[in-house]
């Protein structure tokens, strides 16, 4: 049988609904983290 294909990495984790609603949002800002090596395989093999 064949795998299950993983979900597509991204997307929106948290959205304040509130806050665009009782505020005008001028800038968006977007962070990440870059992981390497043994750190990747850690959340792989969960």
């Amino acid at each position: 049988m064949n795998k299950p294909k993983a979900k597509a990495m991204g997307g929106t984790i948290a959205l304040n609904k509130r806050a665009r609603h009782e505020y005008h949002i001028d800038e968006r800002h977007e962070a990440g983290l870059a992981l390497q090596g043994w750190e990747v395989k850690a959340l792989r093999a969960g």
